[in-house]
């Protein structure tokens, strides 16, 4: 098969025949094998009536519908499990996403061999204030962060080798950082193409102000467990010890120059009296509490069923 659409949704109705039709009208003039996965995550309203008809009528169209709402990175994680095509692509239901672009996310996958091609949408009809300012922002910071050179991490339309989708989790909120996790796994050419993008047609967006907070919550987990996710006392471990000898050295240092001044006859403070010396003690408190940290998560790690699972792309003459 060439060709997975995995497109998750929450309650919308009046796109989705559209939305359908124009994928099968692009899907038939590129005379490409394809399926159709819908996620519906929760919806309250038919959208679910909708896609069963959209089914009867197309036995290329696919469907999972969650009990209740979960959020879009379990739905594509679900979209992910049960997408059969070599290249995967998935876009969102509001016809925001143009799947005119399909052909050619297909093509830079296919001919040039890209893992992973996210869209960029150069000129948005999103508001500014609350839509445009703050995902620039974000793509900046995940950019500088990251090391990935994408204007627009968070875009909905994506395409990707069928290794890439089975060999990442993705899970929480984590749908915004999936070039991250590719980069993580291994998976290092990544590159991006100009979409259309279009105004929203029907209904009203998903998601608040509320995203770009966990966005950034998120960026720091992901960039924390792919440098330290297997080896978390070189974190905790090195920045434990260096606090604790910082304050070891300088209660030391606090001790000696009390008993300089005793043997000497000069008047000096009592130790107790000095912040600084409350200061080193919780230096050394907090050195070891990270340190002890380290050590746990290297037992939790060992006792670990995956801690030695390891992403393998080729092997020769191995069963």
């Amino acid at each position: 098969m060439d060709i997975s659409v995995i497109i998750p949704l929450l309650n919308e109705e009046e796109s989705l025949p559209e939305l359908h039709e124009w994928i099968v009208k692009v899907m038939t003039e590129n005379k490409f094998s394809y399926e159709i996965i819908f996620i519906d995550d929760g919806s309250k309203d038919k959208s679910w009536e909708v896609i069963e008809s959209l089914s009867k009528a197309n036995p290329n169209t696919k469907a999972v519908k969650f009990r209740r709402n979960y959020g879009k990175s379990p739905a594509l994680y679900v979209g992910f499990e049960a997408a059969e095509g070599d290249v995967i692509i998935t876009m969102d239901a509001d016809l925001q996403d143009s799947p005119d672009e399909i052909p050619g996310l297909y093509n830079m996958i296919v001919k040039e061999n890209y893992d992973l091609v996210s869209g960029w949408k150069q000129k948005r009809y999103d508001n500014a204030v609350t839509k445009n300012i703050p995902s620039k922002l974000f793509n900046y910071t995940t950019r500088k962060m990251s090391g990935i050179k994408l204007h627009d991490m968070n875009c909905g339309l994506k395409a990707y080798k069928k290794k890439v989708v089975k060999s990442i989790e993705v899970y929480g909120e984590m749908h915004r950082f999936i070039p991250v996790l590719a980069k993580s796994a291994g998976f290092t050419k990544i590159g991006e193409k100009v979409v259309q993008h279009r105004a929203r047609k029907y209904g009203t967006s998903k998601f608040g102000w509320s995203r770009f907070i966990n966005g950034f919550l998120d960026l720091l987990t992901i960039s924390f467990l792919s440098k330290f996710g297997k080896r978390p006392m070189h974190f905790f471990g090195l920045l434990g010890t260096l606090l604790f000898f910082v304050g070891f050295a300088f209660a030391f240092y606090l001790g000696a120059y009390k008993l300089y001044c005793v043997f000497m006859h000069h008047p000096a403070r009592l130790l107790t009296q000095r912040p600084s010396f409350y200061i080193s003690l919780t230096c050394m408190i907090i050195g070891s509490m990270m340190f002890l940290a380290g050590f746990i998560g290297e037992l939790v790690l060992r006792n670990s069923s995956i801690r030695n699972n390891y992403l393998l792309d080729k092997k020769i003459n191995l069963n």
